[in-house]
């Protein structure tokens, strides 16, 4: 049974007429009886009654005929998903973000901007660090990363592309002698007790700290480790030392702590968005068009 034996069917059903539903087919009449003849042996049931005046609905017809429509209803709403999905309208896309991305302005504009102009797509968000969301790239499952750039090299599969740049801050107790100075230098954290992400985080951020702090002739020295951001200001207000983290943490606002600016040329991250390089879903196409965008546009805006 053929999806055109249906629309054969429908249209002689509702006609009732094989002369009338030849020419709404554009087909002859001795082909479309042969047809109907073929979907009742196929079905084995009598669906039309015909004479030489008239046609009608056998009850068994009737009955095929709800399904029919409903089968050909189906078969175009198949055909318009899919067309969708093929523009990028449509389906599941499966986003990966560091934590500190929802902290950027950018974060929620690529979002907000994606689900209203693609408003048919299951946009699925996920919380994760860098190295693990390009993993999950190189192994497909997820489809795009926000991630930070990381100190080990990608997988030949993934691909990113810079969004923004972000200094980085030096997170200190309001007491600290360095809160008086405006900006700071790496190499004044040297003997400063640290509070870091711990290695096992996955995070780009720590290897960068710690190639930072050899180039300026020194080790740094942990103090204490935590895989949160909030977590890490919180100790550093609670005088357990000193972090780094880029400027976009600088939102969280705790009584005891201050922002201070870093400023060597190397001391800066990245905001990336990652691919895999033989990716050719639209859907990411359509993300990635979004996130240039905005990028272009946060450039263009700031001072």
């Amino acid at each position: 049974m053929e999806l055109r034996h249906l629309r054969y069917f429908v249209a002689v059903a509702e006609e009732l007429s094989f002369t009338r539903a030849a020419e709404r087919l554009h087909i002859g009449q001795p082909p479309l009886s042969h047809q109907i003849q073929m979907l009742e042996a196929e079905v084995g049931a009598q669906l039309l009654e015909r004479s030489k005046r008239w046609v009608r609905l056998t009850e068994a017809g009737k009955l095929f005929l709800d399904d029919a429509r409903r089968v050909l209803s189906l078969s175009e709403q198949a055909v318009q998903t899919a067309r969708r999905a093929e523009r990028g309208e449509a389906g599941e896309l499966r986003v990966g973000f560091t934590f500190s991305t929802p902290l950027t302005p950018l974060f929620a504009t690529v979002i907000n901007r994606y689900r209203q102009r693609y408003p048919g797509v299951t946009l699925t968000l996920q919380e994760s660090s860098t190295l693990a969301q390009i993993t999950a790239l190189a192994d497909r499952e997820l489809d795009l990363g926000l991630v930070r750039p990381p100190e080990s090299a990608l997988p030949e599969a993934v691909m990113t592309t810079e969004l923004r740049r972000d200094p980085l801050v030096m997170v200190l107790p309001e007491e600290h002698p360095l809160a008086a100075r405006a900006s700071l230098r790496i190499s004044d954290l040297e003997g400063q007790p640290l509070v870091m992400y711990p290695k096992t985080a996955g995070t780009g951020i720590h290897p960068q700290i710690f190639r930072l702090c050899r180039a300026a002739g020194f080790e740094p020295t942990i103090a204490m480790e935590a895989g949160e951001a909030s977590t890490m200001a919180g100790l550093v207000a609670a005088g357990f030392g000193i972090a780094v983290l880029p400027s976009s943490f600088d939102i969280i606002r705790l009584s005891g702590v201050l922002y201070r600016p870093l400023a060597d040329p190397d001391a800066t991250t990245a905001l990336l968005l990652a691919q895999r390089k033989d990716e050719i879903s639209s859907l990411v196409a359509a993300f990635r068009a979004i996130a240039l965008e905005a990028a272009l546009e946060n450039q263009t805006h700031t001072p």
